[in-house]
Protein backbone atom coordinates (compact mmCIF):
# COMPACT_ATOMS: atom_id res chain seq x y z
CA UNK A 1 0.00 0.00 0.00
CA UNK A 2 1.10 3.53 -0.72
CA UNK A 3 -0.21 6.77 -1.31
CA UNK A 4 -0.72 6.10 -5.15
CA UNK A 5 -3.46 3.00 -4.09
CA UNK A 6 -5.70 5.62 -2.65
CA UNK A 7 -4.99 8.25 -5.44
CA UNK A 8 -6.80 5.37 -7.83
CA UNK A 9 -9.89 5.38 -6.17
CA UNK A 10 -10.11 8.85 -3.61
CA UNK A 11 -8.30 11.22 -5.42
CA UNK A 12 -9.59 13.68 -4.06
CA UNK A 13 -9.52 12.32 0.20
CA UNK A 14 -7.48 14.77 1.97
CA UNK A 15 -4.04 13.17 2.53
CA UNK A 16 -1.76 16.28 4.49
CA UNK A 17 -4.04 18.67 6.04
CA UNK A 18 -1.88 21.82 8.15
CA UNK A 19 -3.32 22.19 11.15
CA UNK A 20 -2.94 26.03 11.56
CA UNK A 21 -3.36 27.10 8.28
CA UNK A 22 -5.68 24.11 7.18
CA UNK A 23 -4.04 23.67 3.66
CA UNK A 24 -4.75 20.62 1.80
CA UNK A 25 -3.00 18.00 -0.17
CA UNK A 26 -5.19 15.38 -1.54
CA UNK A 27 -3.98 11.51 -2.08
CA UNK A 28 -4.03 12.48 -6.14
CA UNK A 29 -1.74 15.55 -5.43
CA UNK A 30 0.57 13.77 -3.20
CA UNK A 31 0.99 10.34 -5.75
CA UNK A 32 1.44 12.92 -8.59
CA UNK A 33 4.07 15.32 -7.14
CA UNK A 34 6.34 12.18 -5.39
CA UNK A 35 6.22 10.49 -8.61
CA UNK A 36 7.74 13.70 -10.31
CA UNK A 37 10.34 14.37 -7.66
CA UNK A 38 10.96 10.43 -7.60
CA UNK A 39 11.21 10.37 -11.47
CA UNK A 40 13.71 13.50 -11.41
CA UNK A 41 15.64 11.80 -8.87
CA UNK A 42 16.00 8.35 -10.88
CA UNK A 43 17.09 11.30 -13.95
CA UNK A 44 19.59 12.49 -11.83
CA UNK A 45 21.47 9.19 -11.54
CA UNK A 46 20.19 7.79 -8.34
CA UNK A 47 19.44 3.97 -7.92
CA UNK A 48 18.20 2.16 -5.24
CA UNK A 49 20.46 2.50 -2.28
CA UNK A 50 21.33 5.69 -2.78
CA UNK A 51 20.82 8.88 -0.30
CA UNK A 52 18.78 11.78 -0.32
CA UNK A 53 18.63 14.35 2.90
CA UNK A 54 15.59 16.15 4.18
CA UNK A 55 16.50 19.13 6.03
CA UNK A 56 12.30 20.21 6.71
CA UNK A 57 10.38 21.49 9.43
CA UNK A 58 6.92 20.22 9.68
CA UNK A 59 5.52 21.19 6.54
CA UNK A 60 2.98 19.26 3.36
CA UNK A 61 6.49 18.92 0.99
CA UNK A 62 8.53 17.22 3.39
CA UNK A 63 5.61 13.85 2.97
CA UNK A 64 5.91 13.88 -0.65
CA UNK A 65 9.70 14.11 -1.02
CA UNK A 66 9.43 10.96 1.87
CA UNK A 67 7.35 9.44 -0.72
CA UNK A 68 9.34 9.97 -3.68
CA UNK A 69 12.39 7.97 -1.96
CA UNK A 70 10.01 5.34 -0.58
CA UNK A 71 8.82 4.40 -4.15
CA UNK A 72 12.25 4.78 -5.79
CA UNK A 73 14.41 2.03 -3.61
CA UNK A 74 16.22 5.52 -2.26
CA UNK A 75 17.30 5.94 1.51
CA UNK A 76 16.10 9.56 3.04
CA UNK A 77 18.07 10.70 5.90
CA UNK A 78 15.56 13.41 7.74
CA UNK A 79 18.21 15.82 9.97
CA UNK A 80 17.14 17.52 12.99
CA UNK A 81 16.90 20.99 11.91
CA UNK A 82 18.04 22.06 15.54
CA UNK A 83 21.27 21.14 15.31
CA UNK A 84 24.35 23.95 14.84
CA UNK A 85 25.59 23.58 11.54
CA UNK A 86 28.69 21.23 11.83
CA UNK A 87 26.50 19.01 13.59
CA UNK A 88 23.72 18.90 10.52
CA UNK A 89 26.99 18.89 7.93
CA UNK A 90 27.89 15.60 10.00
CA UNK A 91 24.73 13.69 9.40
CA UNK A 92 24.78 14.80 5.95
CA UNK A 93 28.49 13.80 4.89
CA UNK A 94 28.14 10.70 6.77
CA UNK A 95 25.13 9.44 5.16
CA UNK A 96 26.21 9.75 1.82
CA UNK A 97 23.46 11.69 0.54
CA UNK A 98 23.58 13.01 -2.79
CA UNK A 99 20.88 15.27 -2.93
CA UNK A 100 19.25 17.57 -0.35
CA UNK A 101 15.66 19.17 -0.19
CA UNK A 102 15.58 21.77 2.64
CA UNK A 103 12.84 24.36 3.79
CA UNK A 104 12.84 27.82 3.52
CA UNK A 105 11.39 28.08 7.24
CA UNK A 106 14.87 27.02 8.23
CA UNK A 107 16.92 28.24 5.15
CA UNK A 108 19.72 29.99 6.78
CA UNK A 109 20.80 26.50 8.11
CA UNK A 110 20.47 25.26 4.91
CA UNK A 111 22.67 27.99 3.48
CA UNK A 112 25.00 27.13 5.89
CA UNK A 113 25.51 23.91 4.92
CA UNK A 114 26.19 24.53 1.70
CA UNK A 115 29.69 24.55 2.02
CA UNK A 116 30.29 21.81 4.93
CA UNK A 117 28.79 19.13 2.38
CA UNK A 118 30.29 19.67 -0.99
CA UNK A 119 29.41 15.45 -1.40
CA UNK A 120 25.47 16.88 -2.05
CA UNK A 121 25.45 17.26 -5.90
CA UNK A 122 21.87 18.81 -6.05
CA UNK A 123 19.75 21.13 -3.56
CA UNK A 124 16.34 22.07 -3.75
CA UNK A 125 14.59 25.04 -1.50
CA UNK A 126 10.65 24.46 -1.01
CA UNK A 127 8.02 27.03 0.53
CA UNK A 128 10.58 29.79 -0.39
CA UNK A 129 14.31 30.51 -1.93
CA UNK A 130 17.29 29.29 -0.38
CA UNK A 131 20.52 30.85 -1.18
CA UNK A 132 22.54 28.25 -3.45
CA UNK A 133 19.72 25.78 -3.54
CA UNK A 134 17.44 25.49 -6.65
CA UNK A 135 13.52 26.02 -6.83
CA UNK A 136 11.56 22.39 -5.77
CA UNK A 137 8.50 23.57 -7.89
CA UNK A 138 10.96 22.82 -10.76
CA UNK A 139 10.49 19.49 -10.36
CA UNK A 140 6.76 18.98 -10.09
CA UNK A 141 6.32 21.28 -13.38
CA UNK A 142 8.03 19.20 -15.76
CA UNK A 143 6.59 16.28 -17.53
CA UNK A 144 8.77 13.12 -16.08
CA UNK A 145 8.33 9.92 -17.77
CA UNK A 146 7.55 7.28 -15.38
CA UNK A 147 10.05 5.20 -13.59
CA UNK A 148 10.27 1.74 -14.97
CA UNK A 149 9.88 -0.14 -11.33
CA UNK A 150 9.11 1.11 -8.02
CA UNK A 151 11.35 -0.65 -5.63
CA UNK A 152 10.57 0.30 -2.03
CA UNK A 153 12.81 2.46 -0.34
CA UNK A 154 13.41 3.25 3.19
CA UNK A 155 14.42 5.59 6.09
CA UNK A 156 18.14 6.03 7.62
CA UNK A 157 17.34 7.95 10.25
CA UNK A 158 20.22 9.47 12.90
CA UNK A 159 19.62 8.19 17.14
CA UNK A 160 19.32 11.61 18.69
CA UNK A 161 22.81 11.55 19.80
CA UNK A 162 22.29 12.14 23.27
CA UNK A 163 24.98 10.09 24.54
CA UNK A 164 27.44 10.88 21.38
CA UNK A 165 27.91 11.23 18.07
CA UNK A 166 24.58 10.55 16.12
CA UNK A 167 24.92 7.27 14.56
CA UNK A 168 22.95 6.51 11.37
CA UNK A 169 20.30 3.07 11.27
CA UNK A 170 20.52 1.34 8.36
CA UNK A 171 18.25 -1.09 7.58
CA UNK A 172 17.91 -3.54 4.76
CA UNK A 173 15.84 -2.78 1.75
CA UNK A 174 12.68 -4.97 1.27
CA UNK A 175 12.73 -6.82 -1.34
CA UNK A 176 9.60 -5.76 -2.73
CA UNK A 177 7.57 -2.75 -4.77
CA UNK A 178 6.37 -0.10 -2.93
CA UNK A 179 2.57 -0.96 -3.83
CA UNK A 180 3.27 -4.36 -2.15
CA UNK A 181 2.64 -5.98 1.75
CA UNK A 182 6.05 -6.48 3.58
CA UNK A 183 6.67 -3.07 5.77
CA UNK A 184 6.54 -4.30 9.43
CA UNK A 185 5.27 -0.76 10.84
CA UNK A 186 3.01 -0.29 8.32
CA UNK A 187 1.66 -3.75 9.29
CA UNK A 188 1.96 -3.06 13.22
CA UNK A 189 -0.24 -0.19 11.93
CA UNK A 190 -3.10 -2.21 10.27
CA UNK A 191 -3.10 -4.79 12.33
CA UNK A 192 -2.02 -3.79 16.09
CA UNK A 193 -3.25 -0.37 16.51
CA UNK A 194 -6.34 -0.91 13.61
CA UNK A 195 -5.33 2.36 11.41
CA UNK A 196 -8.13 2.79 8.38
CA UNK A 197 -8.74 4.73 5.51
CA UNK A 198 -11.44 6.83 7.58
CA UNK A 199 -9.11 7.29 10.80
CA UNK A 200 -7.33 11.38 10.88
CA UNK A 201 -4.29 11.13 12.57
CA UNK A 202 -2.71 14.08 14.67
CA UNK A 203 0.87 14.23 14.25
CA UNK A 204 2.67 17.33 16.58
CA UNK A 205 6.05 16.17 16.98
CA UNK A 206 8.62 17.55 14.50
CA UNK A 207 8.83 14.25 11.61
CA UNK A 208 12.46 14.10 11.23
CA UNK A 209 12.16 11.86 14.44
CA UNK A 210 11.51 8.41 13.84
CA UNK A 211 7.90 7.37 15.13
CA UNK A 212 6.60 10.97 13.90
CA UNK A 213 8.23 10.23 10.31
CA UNK A 214 7.10 6.67 10.12
CA UNK A 215 3.77 6.90 11.53
CA UNK A 216 2.92 9.76 9.17
CA UNK A 217 4.12 7.44 6.20
CA UNK A 218 2.11 4.53 7.59
CA UNK A 219 -1.21 6.56 7.92
CA UNK A 220 -0.39 7.53 4.04
CA UNK A 221 0.31 4.11 3.08
CA UNK A 222 -3.42 2.71 4.70
CA UNK A 223 -4.92 5.39 3.40
CA UNK A 224 -5.75 7.89 6.43
CA UNK A 225 -5.40 11.89 6.62
CA UNK A 226 -2.43 13.37 8.51
CA UNK A 227 -2.95 16.72 10.45
CA UNK A 228 0.81 17.86 10.65
CA UNK A 229 0.73 20.54 13.16
CA UNK A 230 3.87 22.92 12.25
CA UNK A 231 5.10 23.07 16.10
CA UNK A 232 3.58 21.95 19.09
CA UNK A 233 1.46 23.69 21.63
CA UNK A 234 -0.42 22.71 24.15
CA UNK A 235 -3.90 24.62 23.26
CA UNK A 236 -3.25 24.47 19.88
CA UNK A 237 -3.46 20.49 19.52
CA UNK A 238 -6.57 20.41 21.66
CA UNK A 239 -8.51 22.36 19.03
CA UNK A 240 -6.60 20.55 16.34
CA UNK A 241 -8.57 17.49 18.01
CA UNK A 242 -11.71 19.13 18.10
CA UNK A 243 -11.26 21.10 14.47
CA UNK A 244 -10.32 18.10 12.46
CA UNK A 245 -11.71 15.38 14.58
CA UNK A 246 -8.68 13.66 15.24
CA UNK A 247 -9.38 9.94 15.51
CA UNK A 248 -5.68 8.94 16.07
CA UNK A 249 -2.43 10.87 18.02
CA UNK A 250 0.85 9.80 19.04
CA UNK A 251 2.46 12.29 21.88
CA UNK A 252 5.51 11.94 23.76
CA UNK A 253 4.81 12.24 27.90
CA UNK A 254 6.23 15.83 27.74
CA UNK A 255 3.20 16.84 25.67
CA UNK A 256 0.57 15.02 28.22
CA UNK A 257 2.54 16.76 30.97
CA UNK A 258 2.45 20.50 29.46
CA UNK A 259 -1.91 19.64 28.33
CA UNK A 260 -2.03 18.33 32.07
CA UNK A 261 -0.60 21.80 33.64
CA UNK A 262 -3.46 24.27 31.67
CA UNK A 263 -6.10 25.51 33.45
CA UNK A 264 -8.85 22.97 34.49
CA UNK A 265 -11.45 25.31 32.30
CA UNK A 266 -8.73 25.27 29.45
CA UNK A 267 -8.77 21.79 29.03
CA UNK A 268 -12.45 21.27 29.53
CA UNK A 269 -13.23 23.81 26.66
CA UNK A 270 -11.97 21.39 23.89
CA UNK A 271 -14.07 18.70 22.37
CA UNK A 272 -11.61 15.42 22.55
CA UNK A 273 -14.69 12.86 21.94
CA UNK A 274 -13.80 12.20 19.11
CA UNK A 275 -10.09 10.53 19.74
CA UNK A 276 -10.64 6.77 20.11
CA UNK A 277 -6.27 6.13 20.47
CA UNK A 278 -3.72 8.31 21.81
CA UNK A 279 -0.61 5.94 21.49
CA UNK A 280 2.46 7.59 23.50
CA UNK A 281 5.95 6.70 23.16
CA UNK A 282 9.45 7.90 22.46
CA UNK A 283 10.20 8.18 26.71
CA UNK A 284 9.30 7.05 29.74
CA UNK A 285 5.84 8.51 31.04
CA UNK A 286 5.52 8.57 34.42
CA UNK A 287 2.68 6.61 36.21
CA UNK A 288 1.14 9.37 37.98
CA UNK A 289 0.91 11.32 34.64
CA UNK A 290 -0.65 8.82 32.97
CA UNK A 291 -3.28 8.14 35.38
CA UNK A 292 -4.22 11.94 34.75
CA UNK A 293 -4.04 11.21 31.30
CA UNK A 294 -6.75 8.23 31.47
CA UNK A 295 -8.95 10.11 33.79
CA UNK A 296 -9.31 12.86 31.32
CA UNK A 297 -9.51 10.77 27.90
CA UNK A 298 -10.08 7.80 29.48
CA UNK A 299 -8.89 4.29 28.51
CA UNK A 300 -7.82 5.10 24.77
CA UNK A 301 -4.06 5.03 25.85
CA UNK A 302 -1.63 2.69 24.18
CA UNK A 303 1.84 2.68 25.08
CA UNK A 304 4.96 1.03 23.15
CA UNK A 305 8.72 0.93 23.71
CA UNK A 306 10.93 0.57 20.72
CA UNK A 307 14.31 2.81 18.86
CA UNK A 308 14.92 4.36 15.84
CA UNK A 309 16.95 1.00 15.34
CA UNK A 310 13.55 -0.70 14.78
CA UNK A 311 15.08 -3.66 16.50
CA UNK A 312 11.81 -4.65 18.69
CA UNK A 313 8.42 -3.29 20.09
CA UNK A 314 6.46 -3.82 23.27
CA UNK A 315 2.89 -2.61 23.17
CA UNK A 316 0.27 -2.53 25.62
CA UNK A 317 -3.04 -1.34 26.40
CA UNK A 318 -5.13 0.80 29.22
CA UNK A 319 -6.61 -2.10 30.58
CA UNK A 320 -3.46 -3.92 30.93
CA UNK A 321 -1.11 -0.87 32.06
CA UNK A 322 -3.62 -0.93 34.72
CA UNK A 323 -2.90 -4.28 35.91
CA UNK A 324 0.75 -4.01 35.25
CA UNK A 325 1.40 -0.39 36.57
CA UNK A 326 4.58 1.10 34.72
CA UNK A 327 5.33 -1.99 32.33
CA UNK A 328 5.75 -0.90 28.22
CA UNK A 329 4.26 -4.28 27.61
CA UNK A 330 4.70 -7.58 25.61
CA UNK A 331 6.55 -8.05 22.58
CA UNK A 332 4.63 -7.07 19.30
CA UNK A 333 7.70 -7.57 17.23
CA UNK A 334 10.93 -9.96 18.43
CA UNK A 335 11.18 -11.80 21.12
CA UNK A 336 12.66 -10.13 24.55
CA UNK A 337 15.76 -11.70 26.07
CA UNK A 338 16.98 -9.95 29.33
CA UNK A 339 20.66 -10.97 30.00
CA UNK A 340 23.56 -9.91 32.01
CA UNK A 341 26.74 -8.41 31.46
CA UNK A 342 28.35 -11.46 30.16
CA UNK A 343 25.33 -12.37 27.99
CA UNK A 344 23.53 -15.25 30.10
CA UNK A 345 19.82 -14.92 30.10
CA UNK A 346 18.59 -13.73 33.42
CA UNK A 347 15.47 -15.40 35.04
CA UNK A 348 12.45 -13.79 35.29
CA UNK A 349 12.01 -10.14 37.37
CA UNK A 350 15.97 -9.79 37.37
CA UNK A 351 17.57 -6.74 36.12
CA UNK A 352 19.79 -6.68 32.93
CA UNK A 353 19.99 -5.70 29.25
CA UNK A 354 17.21 -5.83 26.89
CA UNK A 355 17.81 -7.60 24.13
CA UNK A 356 15.30 -8.46 20.91
CA UNK A 357 15.32 -11.31 19.03
CA UNK A 358 14.58 -11.00 15.35
CA UNK A 359 14.51 -13.58 12.29
CA UNK A 360 15.57 -10.74 10.27
CA UNK A 361 19.25 -9.44 10.20
CA UNK A 362 19.19 -6.95 12.75
CA UNK A 363 20.25 -3.44 11.64
CA UNK A 364 23.46 -1.86 10.82
CA UNK A 365 25.42 1.84 12.22
CA UNK A 366 26.22 3.29 8.98
CA UNK A 367 29.70 3.67 8.62
CA UNK A 368 30.66 2.47 12.24
CA UNK A 369 31.23 -1.60 12.47
CA UNK A 370 31.84 -1.23 15.94
CA UNK A 371 29.37 0.13 17.26
CA UNK A 372 27.25 -2.34 15.64
CA UNK A 373 28.63 -5.45 16.93
CA UNK A 374 28.14 -3.38 20.87
CA UNK A 375 24.89 -3.49 19.85
CA UNK A 376 24.38 -7.71 19.07
CA UNK A 377 24.51 -10.46 21.48
CA UNK A 378 27.81 -12.03 22.08
CA UNK A 379 26.39 -15.36 21.60
CA UNK A 380 23.79 -14.57 18.97
CA UNK A 381 23.95 -11.82 16.33
CA UNK A 382 19.98 -11.54 15.73
CA UNK A 383 19.72 -10.32 19.57
CA UNK A 384 20.18 -6.48 19.59
CA UNK A 385 20.29 -4.40 21.94
CA UNK A 386 20.00 -0.18 22.26
CA UNK A 387 21.38 -0.45 25.57
CA UNK A 388 18.08 -0.22 27.75
CA UNK A 389 17.70 -2.20 31.35
CA UNK A 390 14.68 -3.96 32.16
CA UNK A 391 13.17 -6.98 33.73
CA UNK A 392 10.35 -9.30 32.32
CA UNK A 393 7.62 -10.62 34.73
CA UNK A 394 5.93 -14.46 34.85
CA UNK A 395 3.72 -12.96 31.73
CA UNK A 396 6.26 -11.50 29.63
CA UNK A 397 5.59 -8.08 30.66
CA UNK A 398 8.61 -5.90 30.15
CA UNK A 399 9.26 -3.24 32.82
CA UNK A 400 11.94 -0.84 31.98
CA UNK A 401 14.34 0.70 34.90
CA UNK A 402 16.64 3.14 32.93
CA UNK A 403 19.53 3.22 30.18
CA UNK A 404 22.69 1.36 30.99
CA UNK A 405 24.70 4.52 30.81
CA UNK A 406 22.35 6.76 33.40
CA UNK A 407 21.69 3.73 36.73
CA UNK A 408 23.48 5.51 39.07
CA UNK A 409 25.47 3.12 41.50
CA UNK A 410 25.73 4.31 45.36
CA UNK A 411 27.40 2.48 48.00
CA UNK A 412 27.12 -0.48 45.53
CA UNK A 413 23.36 -0.54 45.29
CA UNK A 414 21.81 0.16 41.70
CA UNK A 415 19.41 3.08 41.42
CA UNK A 416 17.51 4.25 38.67
CA UNK A 417 16.74 7.79 37.64
CA UNK A 418 14.10 7.18 35.93
CA UNK A 419 11.83 5.98 39.13
CA UNK A 420 12.32 8.95 40.91
CA UNK A 421 11.33 11.32 37.79
CA UNK A 422 8.02 9.27 37.86
CA UNK A 423 8.10 10.59 41.46
CA UNK A 424 8.30 14.21 40.83
CA UNK A 425 6.82 14.58 37.39
CA UNK A 426 3.37 15.96 38.81
CA UNK A 427 5.41 17.57 42.06
CA UNK A 428 3.11 20.44 42.04
CA UNK A 429 6.07 23.05 41.54
CA UNK A 430 8.19 20.78 39.48
CA UNK A 431 7.72 21.46 35.39
CA UNK A 432 10.36 19.27 34.53
CA UNK A 433 12.87 17.12 35.96
CA UNK A 434 16.11 15.16 35.39
CA UNK A 435 17.67 13.20 38.19
CA UNK A 436 21.76 12.21 38.05
CA UNK A 437 24.37 10.41 39.23
CA UNK A 438 27.62 12.86 40.07
CA UNK A 439 30.89 11.39 41.57
CA UNK A 440 31.02 10.80 45.16
CA UNK A 441 34.47 10.18 47.65
CA UNK A 442 32.63 8.48 50.07
CA UNK A 443 29.74 6.41 48.17
CA UNK A 444 30.86 6.36 44.60
CA UNK A 445 28.07 8.32 43.06
CA UNK A 446 25.38 10.42 44.97
CA UNK A 447 21.80 11.13 43.81
CA UNK A 448 21.17 14.99 42.44
CA UNK A 449 17.96 16.19 41.38
CA UNK A 450 18.32 18.74 38.35
CA UNK A 451 14.47 20.83 38.89
CA UNK A 452 12.65 23.15 36.09
CA UNK A 453 10.27 24.86 38.56
CA UNK A 454 6.61 25.98 37.37
CA UNK A 455 6.27 29.77 36.29
CA UNK A 456 5.94 31.81 39.17
CA UNK A 457 7.83 29.84 41.23
CA UNK A 458 11.11 30.44 43.13
CA UNK A 459 14.07 27.62 44.19
CA UNK A 460 14.81 27.85 47.47
CA UNK A 461 16.37 26.18 49.92
CA UNK A 462 13.46 24.97 52.27
CA UNK A 463 11.79 23.68 48.72
CA UNK A 464 14.70 21.55 47.79
CA UNK A 465 14.51 19.84 50.71
CA UNK A 466 10.46 19.90 50.50
CA UNK A 467 11.25 17.75 47.03
CA UNK A 468 14.04 15.52 49.04
CA UNK A 469 11.52 14.73 51.78
CA UNK A 470 8.45 14.36 48.69
CA UNK A 471 10.58 11.84 46.92
CA UNK A 472 11.45 10.20 50.80
CA UNK A 473 7.71 9.85 51.48
CA UNK A 474 6.74 7.92 48.51
CA UNK A 475 10.14 5.57 47.99
CA UNK A 476 13.11 4.14 49.57
CA UNK A 477 14.92 6.86 51.83
CA UNK A 478 18.34 5.97 50.07
CA UNK A 479 16.75 7.11 46.36
CA UNK A 480 15.90 10.03 47.05
CA UNK A 481 18.43 12.95 46.10
CA UNK A 482 20.95 13.85 48.16
CA UNK A 483 20.68 17.61 47.11
CA UNK A 484 18.27 19.70 44.44
CA UNK A 485 19.62 21.97 41.93
CA UNK A 486 16.87 25.05 39.95
CA UNK A 487 17.34 25.55 36.47
CA UNK A 488 15.51 27.73 34.24
CA UNK A 489 15.55 24.90 31.51
CA UNK A 490 16.54 21.38 30.91
CA UNK A 491 17.85 19.98 27.65
CA UNK A 492 15.75 18.11 25.82
CA UNK A 493 15.41 17.17 22.28
CA UNK A 494 12.18 18.59 20.20
CA UNK A 495 10.66 15.06 20.51
CA UNK A 496 10.85 14.79 24.30
CA UNK A 497 13.84 13.04 25.06
CA UNK A 498 16.18 14.21 28.00
CA UNK A 499 19.39 15.04 26.82
CA UNK A 500 21.14 13.90 30.12
CA UNK A 501 24.54 13.11 29.22
CA UNK A 502 24.78 17.38 28.09
CA UNK A 503 23.24 17.78 31.48
CA UNK A 504 25.83 15.45 33.52
CA UNK A 505 28.81 16.40 31.34
CA UNK A 506 28.19 20.42 32.62
CA UNK A 507 28.69 19.18 35.85
CA UNK A 508 31.61 17.44 35.41
CA UNK A 509 32.88 19.88 33.64
CA UNK A 510 32.36 22.42 36.55
CA UNK A 511 33.68 19.63 39.28
CA UNK A 512 37.49 19.56 37.64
Amino acid sequence: MFPGTHASTRPDHPAIVMAGSGAVTTYAELDKRSAAVASALYDMGLRRGDVIALLSDNAAPALEIYWAALRSGLYITAVNWHLAPEEAAYIVNDSGAQVLFASAGIGDLAADLVALTPSVRRRYAFGGSIVGHDAYAGLLDRDWPPLPAQPRGAEMLYSSGTTGRPKGIKPRLLDIQVDEPGDPIVGMLGHAFGITPGDVYLSPAPIYHTAPLKWCGGVLALGGTVVLMERFDAGAALAAIERYRVTVTQMVPTMFIRMLQLPDEARAAFDVSSLRLAVHAAAPCPPDVKDAMIAWWGPILVEYYGATEQHGTTLITTPEWQRKRGSVGRAALGVIHICDDGGVELPNGEVGTVYFERDTTPFEYHNDPAKTAESRHPQHDNWSTVGDMGYVDDEGYLFLTDRKAFMIISGGVNIYPQEIENVLALHPCVADVAVIGLPDPEMGEQVKAVVQLREGITGSEDLAQEIIDYVRQRIAHYKAPRSVDFTDELPRTPTGKLAKRLLVNRYLEVAQ
